[in-house]
């Protein structure tokens, strides 16, 4: 059974996200009109946010329910049942970094003792499931703006350097430190991303499209890119205190991080705000989700990869949190590991990049970085198991 469901939640993982990265690529591409004489792309990264956000915690909510336990309230099924749900003073949790969506535990890392103030309260823990979810919407735009610029196997590439923004924004926000592994883990990601960077060929859509230099386009995509990975460190890092103050499941936070997340995007896409660069692009009295549902009826072709992108995030979200509860987060981390090769390889052939012989020794340094991540990850479980081991024979023993 145990084998059964593991191979279940590495054929969801891969599957959801793969059909996820190619809706997500395609819907970075103009789409037809209904006249058939123009082309258009959709611009509405909100949209595209509060259709998964939505999704996902209605996946959330069902799983919870469906895998609740007899007798439970509906307010500890949630997350809501404040009289459990703050740990003992002293404890800690399980550290989390996002991937596409995902949590993978960070290990190794060293942060000031969590003594339980007020600060540790129902209203706080609310409060950080809204800073968490504030960052995820404001981050998701300028993800999907990067695209405009940078091919997607560099986008991808440049999500394996998440560990950065999640080290400077858990020191900066937390003041957290880590091992000396995950320096040269990071070290070896960075270099990779730069060996790509500098031996890539292939101008950005954007560049050629309008006519603007390939290497001002890269510029731009890249930086967008840094904003959205500096974003998704804060997201990263909040996360990370969250369960360390509170008791709290995966499947709880992820529903209720969607939840605020389809709140705010829906306040932000339905008030008619100015024209804003890549947070807002629509202009004038008309909202961003009028004028997103607007190019839904002009340009039909939108709603498949819509509707893929929607619901395999949230359905992938479900196989994440699986993995993570049954087999922890060393499993999860070598199952992204080969989803990412597998994500860019599949862009390559869907989408007819082209890639030079230093962009794949780039790829290479960065998954190898990610690869001794999860061989120190590995050590550390073996060695905890050892001492679980130990310290049961001693109790028999005596």
């Amino acid at each position: 059974m145990s084998v059964l469901r593991l191979g279940l939640c590495v054929i969801g993982v891969y599957s959801m996200f793969l059909l996820w990265a190619v809706a997500q690529e395609r819907l970075s591409v103009p789409f037809q009109h209904i006249d058939g004489q123009s082309t258009d792309k959709f611009k509405s990264a909100l949209f595209l946010g509060t259709c998964q956000s939505f999704l996902s915690s209605l996946s959330a909510l069902a799983y919870i329910l469906i895998r609740r336990k007899s007798g439970s309230s509906l307010s500890s099924l949630l997350g809501l049942d404040f009289t459990s749900i703050i740990k003992a003073s002293g404890s800690s949790g399980s550290k989390t970094n996002g991937l596409e969506g995902a949590k993978v535990s960070i290990n190794g890392h060293s942060h000031s003792s969590t003594s339980h103030t007020p600060s540790s309260t129902p209203k706080a823990l609310l409060l950080r499931y809204l800073q968490v979810s504030t960052f995820i919407t404001l981050a998701a735009p300028f993800g999907f703006a990067a695209l405009s610029y940078i091919t997607y196997p560099t986008m991808v590439l440049g999500k394996s350097c998440k560990l950065v923004p999640v080290m400077l924004m858990n020191f900066v926000m937390y003041r957290r430190r880590f091992a000396p592994h995950k320096y040269i883990v990071v070290a070896m990601v960075t270099a990779g991303i730069s060996v790509f960077m500098g031996f890539g060929n292939e101008k950005p859509s954007k560049a050629s499209s309008n006519g603007d230099q390939g290497s001002y386009g890269q510029l731009i995509g890249i930086f967008y890119l840094l904003i959205n990975l500096i974003l998704d460190g804060a997201v990263n890092s909040t996360q990370d205190e969250v369960f360390v103050r509170y008791k709290v499941s995966g499947q709880q936070m992820m529903l209720w991080i969607n939840l605020f997340c389809t709140l705010l995007s829906t306040a932000l896409g339905t008030l008619p705000l100015p024209h804003i660069p890549v947070l807002h692009p629509s202009s004038g009295a008309q909202s961003e989700f009028a004028s997103a549902i607007m190019f839904i009826r002009t340009h039909p072709s939108v709603v498949v990869p819509l509707v893929q992108f929607s619901l395999t995030g949230a359905l992938g979200q479900l196989f994440i949190f699986e993995t993570l509860q049954h087999y922890g987060s060393l499993t999860l981390v070598m199952i992204t590991l080969t989803r990412k090769m597998f994500t860019m390889v599949l862009s390559v052939v869907v989408y007819d990049h082209k890639l030079t012989l230093g962009q794949w020794a780039g790829a290479g340094i960065v998954f190898a970085g990610i690869s001794v991540e999860a061989w120190v990850k590995r050590k550390e479980v073996h060695a905890r198991r050892v001492l679980q081991e130990k310290e049961k024979a001693k109790i028999k023993s005596l």
